[in-house]
């Protein structure tokens, strides 16, 4: 696998926690606005530029695009992203309560996403795919990075344990309650070293951000075509990502709320449930084993056990294809969840009282509570090449986008 030092742009020191933002994938319009609320320098202001154009206006308009450049360019003109004087690689941790994560940031090469040596789990959908490939294009940066993981084992686990708290670069908590340190990596033998380490990785997986770095491979293959001189030393080669140690993440369950129970009454629905897996009230609100869900309907909690899964395939087998092929598709008649207006996705860093709020408050009829999809699970899907249910998975703590950036 190749990665790669980059001669890229960051906050100043006193900068870095104001001009810090969420994904722009994790947010809606209205809690972009409120991320961006009394942060004139936020980069939700570059990520999200429609956040200050009226409210309406299409957010894959040419606008929003140059609306965005205009806003990236103001942080760098008045001096608060500024351009390291070498290459780098930086550390990166975040604590989140007793959680802590810390990953690698480096340019990983275009190239080995293509030949699937970056390994994905996610089918992109198209709108967003070219909103963000529009975006990069626009800007000529990388504004976000992508979330890497690779097995536990390598020599990455020693190099991210190699910092001290008082050398940080960054070191600051946000609003959330989620603190972020930053450790710039300069001396070339050290660079040199890390390069050779992952020469030896054979492979990474995108864990978080299959849009971004679709959008970012894509946008290699285009600069590639337009440059008769092209040598592949060239920085549109090379994506910004984080590469954490998957023994290190924190995946949390995907929740399911639907607005009706498909012309049923809840016994109707109830009574057909049985039918195909095993139902019982009570139990854990949040499940604490596989094949069982946690249902939340009319102010009561059940359990649904789901039996006769031997044979089954690594897709199939996820408790989320289970939901979705033996209760969403048949008896709730949902179709596509991608796209189906019916059904809702919850987070898991929300809780289940957030399930019980959206029930309760009659906006959808029923939720389900699952247990979260596992890295080992994620990794043998891409290795086999097939592809995860939407929603499955939910990563926490969230990168923090504007911290680093690569241009080409």
């Amino acid at each position: 696998m190749k990665i790669k030092a980059f001669k890229g742009l960051r906050p100043t020191k006193d900068k870095a926690a104001d001009i810090a933002s969420l994904p722009y994938d994790v947010v809606n319009y209205k809690q972009a606005v409120e991320h961006a609320k009394g942060r004139p320098l936020s980069f939700m202001r570059v990520v999200r530029s429609e956040i200050e154009l009226p409210e309406g206006t299409d957010p894959y308009s040419p606008a929003v695009y140059a609306h965005a450049k205009e806003n990236f360019q103001k942080l760098v003109d008045a001096g608060h992203l500024v351009r390291e004087d070498g290459p780098a690689m930086y550390l990166y941790r975040q604590q989140m309560g007793g959680h802590s994560q810390t990953g690698l940031v480096a340019t990983f090469s275009a190239e080995d996403y293509d030949n699937d040596v970056i390994k994905k789990h996610e089918k992109t959908r198209e709108a967003k795919e070219n909103d963000r490939y529009t975006l990069t294009r626009t800007l000529r940066v990388n504004t976000g990075p992508v979330f890497l993981t690779v097995k536990d084992g390598t020599e990455l686990d020693k190099i991210v344990e190699d910092k001290k708290d008082e050398d940080a670069l960054f070191d600051f908590t946000a609003a959330d309650g989620i603190r972020h340190t930053v450790w710039k990596i300069s001396d070339p033998a050290k660079i040199e070293k890390i390069v050779k380490i992952f020469g030896g990785i054979p492979c990474a997986y995108v864990a978080d951000g299959h849009h971004r770095s679709a959008s970012n491979a894509r946008c290699a293959r285009l600069l590639k075509s337009e440059n008769p001189n092209h040598t592949g030393n060239e920085d549109y080669n090379w994506f910004l990502s984080v590469v954490f140690p998957a023994g290190q993440l924190n995946i949390l369950p995907y929740n399911r709320v639907v607005k009706d129970l498909a012309g049923n009454s809840p016994e109707e629905f109830l009574k057909k449930l049985s039918g195909v897996c095993k139902v019982s009230e009570g139990g854990d609100k949040a499940p604490k084993e596989s094949k069982k869900v946690a249902m939340y309907l009319g102010g009561k909690w059940y359990t649904l056990e789901f039996e006769n899964t031997d044979g089954l395939d690594a897709v199939s087998s996820l408790d989320v294809a289970l939901l979705q092929d033996r209760v969403l598709a048949p008896l709730l008649k949902i179709g596509d969840p991608r796209t189906d207006e019916r059904i809702d996705f919850v987070g898991g860093i929300k809780g289940t009282d957030e399930l019980e709020k959206l029930v309760n408050g009659g906006k959808f009829a029923v939720a389900f509570s699952m247990h979260p999809t596992t890295t080992d699970q994620l990794m043998a899907i891409a290795d086999a090449g097939q592809i995860m249910p939407p929603k499955s998975t939910w990563f926490e703590p969230k990168l923090r986008s504007g911290l680093f950036i690569h241009t080409f």
